[in-house]
């Protein structure tokens, strides 16, 4: 595996650390900047819509521009917001500072999926696109925990200090080591018509509520993990990195296995996956079940994620620029809608359990989805030849 795709990695854990490590900071970020805690948390879900709606967009803009220097001036503005985000004391501005940092993640993201498979033979192509979606899971092991820590002790604002010096490795990295060739550069049009295939939109749908099942319980881990199986407080951090832990491992293997049974690892990983939300809603009552479930679904969840990332790039191949946006705008959309449904059900009064099931039923919806993409796919070669 090329360097220069591990580096892309080492950028994605920092990227990774700032969109989720929010969720240990928001009680000082409210009483630092005098705003309530709900207000507070409207800076994740800014990043997150600012990823999902932005990943197409800042796909587009950086279409044909040499991806050395795209990547560059993503990252750099991504540090730029970080350090205005540590100084300000405007609740306002740090919510435009999110946005603008999750614009930058995004078309990040979006040039380094194309650049990863670009560098690599095809053969290889699932397991470059895990080494960098391993940046994220690197992340929720070390760096969201990491954060929690600074921000504990030294306040939020040095969380944001943090990512951007940990950022800057990266740029003298990415300088170094990515080529500066430019992706194929097909129109903004020709691109955008990659829109209209059934068996891609299928796809990202199927994309969606995969990653929305794997963030909705992850999201409310910690209220499960304490209201339902009875854990202390005190082990929620670990539990937190135990679910990491089993990503990483995940990601590691799945890119190996998708590159030669691609078909195989998204059946079996997404099937097992439904099985294992429904067991933790079961069993969550349990310990000696639910922890090692944490790790399991961890495990098959960013596994199995790599597969379905490379086959959304197959299918937009057509569109270089506009496939990796397209992908992250996906993963955001999940990533949105997973806890949103998560915290309707609590809200319902179904208990913190109930996201586990939440979980289950977007995963049966994959699934479905999946069968049904299949039956697209396979309709033209099912239709009768002509008489000729």
């Amino acid at each position: 595996m090329p360097l220069a795709v591990y580096v892309l990695g080492l950028a994605v854990f920092a990227q990774g650390t700032s969109e989720f490590m929010l969720s240990g900071l928001l009680p000082g970020i409210a009483a630092g900047l005098h705003v309530s805690v709900p207000a507070a948390g409207l800076l994740t879900s800014a990043f997150a819509i600012g990823m999902a709606v932005g990943a197409p967009a800042m796909s587009l803009l950086a279409r044909g521009r040499p991806r050395r220097r795209a990547l560059l001036a993503f990252l750099c503005a991504f540090i730029a917001v970080h350090v205005i985000g540590a100084v300000t004391t405007s609740y306002a501005v740090l919510l435009a500072t999110r946005v603008a940092a999750a614009l930058a993640n995004a078309g990040f993201w979006a040039v380094a999926l194309a650049a990863a498979v670009a560098l690599v033979p095809p053969d290889a192509r699932a397991r470059a696109t895990s080494v960098v979606v391993g940046g994220v899971t690197v992340a929720c092991v070390a760096g969201v925990p990491a954060g929690a820590l600074l921000g504990e002790h030294l306040g939020w604002r040095s969380a944001f200090w943090a990512v951007a010096l940990v950022s800057l490795p990266a740029v003298a990295a990415i300088a170094r080591t990515i080529p500066d060739d430019r992706s194929p550069a097909a129109g903004a049009a020709s691109e955008l018509r990659v829109l209209a295939s059934r068996p891609l939109l299928l796809t990202l749908a199927m994309n969606a509520l995969f990653q929305g099942a794997t963030f909705c319980t992850f999201t409310y881990l910690a209220p499960l993990a304490t209201h339902v199986t009875g854990l202390r407080t005190a082990w929620v951090p670990a539990l937190l990195a135990l679910f990491g832990l089993g990503s990483f491992t995940g990601v590691t293997l799945g890119g190996r296995i998708a590159d030669a049974h691609p078909r195989t690892l998204t059946i079996a990983g997404m099937t097992t996956l439904a099985a294992g939300w429904t067991a933790l809603a079961l069993t969550a009552g349990s310990p000696a079940a639910a922890v090692p479930l944490v790790f399991v679904q961890g495990m098959l969840a960013f596994g199995t994620g790599p597969a379905l990332i490379t086959r959304v790039l197959h299918l937009a191949a057509d569109a270089p620029a506009l496939a990796g946006g397209l992908t992250t705008a996906a993963f955001n959309v999940g990533a949105t809608i997973g806890p949103w449904l998560g915290g309707l059900a609590i809200g319902a009064g179904l208990g913190y359990r109930s996201p586990a099931w939440v979980s289950a039923l977007l995963m049966a919806g994959a699934l479905t989805t999946a069968a049904f993409a299949l039956r697209v796919r396979s309709a033209p070669a099912a239709t009768p030849s002509p008489t000729r």
